[in-house]
């Protein structure tokens, strides 16, 4: 062998280890359900794990049902039991558990169109003041209270997009604020 091939066997070889070093095994050992972001700030794993342990998180659990559902305290008084759902707009609230949070539903203004997967229905727009899950603690939340069956109050996308993230691993949401 030459020694101008052996040189560039060998550089080909180092640029291979790098590559691998620096991109190929910190995914490895990433968690592999975790999607893998790309950052234009070097950032390492212990980083990564620094900022999760910092901020308030809570893993919900995928029911027989196969719906996430969530107990929350909210305006500091009433335990609603919400189903999470990611395709509603706002989070919606059963009349009675609008009563249950201090709300008096009979008097609100049911001006709203909304439509569901079931048709149109009224709804009357409020803000709630906090919802809190276990840790996660969010505050003035856009709701609707609705005048129909609605059999669950449901936390849609003015909750969750106020946090900071949520994500699914396996049959676990996690939410982080």
């Amino acid at each position: 062998m030459k020694p101008s091939h052996a040189i560039f066997v060998l550089a080909v070889a180092m640029a291979m280890a790098l590559v691998v070093s620096v991109i190929v095994k910190p995914r490895l050992e990433a968690d592999g359900s975790a999607p893998i972001i790309a950052s234009a700030t070097p950032q390492t794993h212990e980083d990564d794990e620094a900022e999760t342990e910092m901020r308030r998180s809570t893993r919900l659990a995928l029911e027989p049902d196969g719906h996430y559902w969530a107990r929350a305290l909210v305006n500091q008084k009433a335990s609603v039991q919400f189903m999470v759902d990611t395709g509603a707009s706002v989070v919606a609230l059963t009349y009675e558990d609008a009563q249950k949070m201090g709300l008096n539903p009979a008097s609100l203004d049911y001006k709203w169109e909304i439509n569901t997967a079931g048709g149109t229905i009224m709804g009357a727009s409020v803000t709630i003041d906090s919802i809190r899950i276990n840790q996660v603690h969010v505050r003035d939340v856009e709701a609707m209270v609705l005048r129909s069956d609605l059999q669950q109050s449901l936390l849609g996308m003015s909750f969750l997009s106020k946090l900071h993230s949520y994500e699914f691993r396996g049959d676990r949401m996690i939410i982080r604020q």
